[in-house]
């Protein structure tokens, strides 16, 4: 369902993608991030500026916002095939000021509304439903304003970052369970310790004690005063409904925006099957380690 662009909006996306208008298009220093105001326009103009990002991950700070911006993000490897990128952004706490739509050969399609105060909230889309393009709303104070996000490109070519991008409490099948210890971004063994659920922000954090840590790109876990152990937080949906249990679980997932997300969790004893079946044929797509 397309939502009905603001006045003049429309015009000015198709003159800037037939470059006859618009404001010069320019890179981010560092190539991820970009910072940008609004102040650099005449108020009686409704610039169009492009920015220009390369990179996996990043963030859009846009102060004073007036006119609009097309943010075209690009991965940072060349080998990429961008049919199979996710783009997810998380708006700032207090990101206002503007509307972020994906735009598509001239059509657009509300993606963020200002003043949607929905926190902690993730907007993600396929690379190939469109880029984005932000918008100024109206303001007759803009000192105060800020639009602003991070962004993340993720390949969803792999089975973590499918299952937690479009359907984070599907079960996992034992072929994802399997490609996931080799692909995500942690890989323990563990168990439950307490849930708590954020009806606010509409997830639930999930209390991890493991007892063997096969690995983490980052510090989720960390060693407890008992010797071999680990304890660390996931988050999920609330709607998973998950809830604390006895028996060990093989937790998986990635890391998005700083916060460790759940992917596939089979109990431990089924993931032992499942590996010692794939094992013994040969299609184990690589090897986990001793238990």
């Amino acid at each position: 369902m397309l939502s009905a662009p603001a006045p003049g909006l429309l015009p000015l996306v198709l003159g800037l993608l037939l470059l006859c208008g618009g404001g010069a298009g320019q890179y981010s220093s560092d190539l991820c991030n970009w910072k940008g105001s609004g102040l650099t326009h005449e108020s009686h103009k409704k610039d169009v500026e492009q920015v220009y990002l390369r990179c996996s991950e990043g963030s859009i700070k846009w102060m004073y916002p007036t006119g609009a911006l097309i943010v075209n993000l690009r991965p940072n490897t060349l080998s990429a095939s961008y049919k199979h990128l996710t783009v997810c952004i998380k708006p700032f706490k207090d990101s206002a000021g503007a509307n972020i739509y994906l735009e598509k050969t001239g059509e657009l399609k509300m993606l963020v509304q200002d003043g949607d105060r929905s926190p902690n909230k993730v907007y993600c889309f396929g690379y190939d439903q469109g880029g984005l393009f932000i918008e100024a709303t109206p303001q007759q104070d803009i000192s105060r304003k800020i639009t602003g996000f991070q962004y993340e490109l993720i390949n969803k070519g792999t089975a973590s970052d499918l299952h937690t991008v479009s359907a984070p409490c599907r079960p996992c099948s034992d072929t994802e369970v399997l490609l996931a210890v080799c692909t995500s971004d942690f890989v323990v063994r563990g168990s439950i310790q307490d849930v708590t659920n954020e009806a606010e922000q509409q997830e639930s954090v999930i209390d991890i004690h493991a007892n063997k840590l096969y690995r983490q790109k980052s510090k989720v876990f960390q060693p407890t005063e008992e010797n071999g152990s680990w304890r660390g937080q996931i988050k999920t949906p609330l709607e998973c409904g998950v809830r604390p249990g006895d028996g060990d679980f093989l937790f998986t997932g990635r890391m998005q925006f700083g916060e460790a997300r759940l992917g596939c969790a089979p109990r431990f004893k089924d993931f032992q099957r499942m590996y010692k079946e794939a094992k013994d044929k040969g299609l184990n797509p690589c090897e986990i380690g001793p238990d």
